[in-house]
């Protein structure tokens, strides 16, 4: 298995949806799914921001006469659906379902036509760049995919590769998961029930010690060290 990292980099200008990205400091996005076809792309997506950038991302975004993935051109004539899973003041998670993935070029078509099928795709949104995370079977050699996406790239765009040395950090929330032990999701759930990580707490330490019934210390113990594990992997994830 190979993996690598494209990093599309947009001028402000270049691009309505990224420029969001330039104007909101607080707008980012990630992709918890992101698979492709050589035909069919489909994805979901959680945005987190501000109230304001929120909505102003969410009229871009959503606006299926627009194409959110092109390179060469701002849009291409391709079909496309938008549905809102969730929404709240400060966060949003969106499906996308493209079809005729091959009109439109994006990272997904490049390396498709380029690798073939098996590709794991992860790809994220922030302060102007847009960053994929590939990970794919075989050897195929980079040089050649990354001439014939830079050939392409409309101005004000500028494309940089990064080999990636392993494949640690993969879907991060799901190696948190595998990380965390039963009495570590007990502390955890146990604290978000009872308003523990609410502002201002309803709850105390001591208070979740009685309902789990061990030492203050040891629930002290518990939350530091799976907050520590939750921090380091999206910490790393999200560089």
């Amino acid at each position: 298995m190979r993996e690598f990292e494209f990093v599309v980099r947009f001028s402000e200008g270049t691009d309505e949806l990224m420029d969001l990205f330039h104007e909101y400091p607080s707008l980012r996005s990630r992709s918890s799914v992101c698979s492709s076809t050589e035909d069919v792309m489909w994805r979901v997506d959680h945005v987190v921001g501000t109230p304001e950038a929120l909505s102003a991302f969410e009229g871009v975004f959503l606006d299926e006469t627009r194409c959110n993935e092109c390179l060469d051109a701002p849009d291409c004539h391709t079909h496309r659906d938008y549905h809102v899973l969730d929404r709240s003041d400060n966060s949003m998670t969106v499906y996308t379902y493209r079809e005729e993935v091959s009109n439109c070029h994006s990272i997904p078509r490049y390396v498709l036509e380029h690798v073939g099928p098996g590709v794991i795709f992860e790809s994220s949104r922030r302060a102007g760049a847009y960053r994929w995370r590939i990970l794919y079977p075989g050897d195929h050699p980079l040089g050649e995919l990354y001439e014939t996406i830079e050939a392409q790239l409309r101005e004000g765009l500028q494309l940089d590769v990064e080999h990636l040395t392993s494949a640690g950090n993969w879907d991060a929330e799901a190696r948190i998961a595998a990380d965390l032990s039963s009495a570590h999701w007990e502390a955890l759930e146990t604290a978000v029930e009872h308003g523990y990580y609410e502002r201002p707490r309803k709850v105390t330490v001591e208070d979740l010690s009685e309902v789990l019934d061990v030492p203050r210390s040891t629930v002290q113990y518990r939350l530091r060290t799976a907050e520590d594990l939750v921090m380091s992997k999206l910490g790393d994830r999200n560089r």
